[in-house]
């Protein structure tokens, strides 16, 4: 099969990757703040990390099913960026939990 990569691709590319970000961004806070607060917040985080590629493999499945000339670039424009963000995110839990001793930017308490 070959891959033809005219016309529209780039655009299908980059629309799909762009939509992977944007969902997550819309599920989650940032990998800077993840790492900040992984000590307090680490799982609850990730929870919605998760809850946000699902989300986003959802929406890739769906626009590749209903736009079959641009059905490889959508795919790989969003599959790439899942998996940036699961290695940015995954990073950001490990690297927060490392530093343990240094403050985050909450503070809070239980009532």
């Amino acid at each position: 099969m070959a891959l033809e990569l005219g016309g529209t691709w780039g655009i299908a590319f980059l629309v799909s990757a762009g939509i992977a970000h944007e969902i997550m961004a819309k599920d989650n806070s940032s990998p800077q703040t993840t790492e900040i607060n992984a000590a307090t917040r680490a799982e609850t985080l990730m929870k919605w990390v998760h809850i946000g590629q699902v989300e986003t493999l959802a929406f890739i499945v769906i626009a590749a099913a209903v736009d079959k000339k641009n059905r490889a670039p959508i795919l790989l424009g969003g599959f790439s960026a899942m998996v940036i963000n699961e290695i940015e995110y995954m990073h950001a839990k490990q690297a927060g939990l490392a530093k343990l001793d240094q403050p985050g930017t909450e503070t809070w308490s239980r009532r």
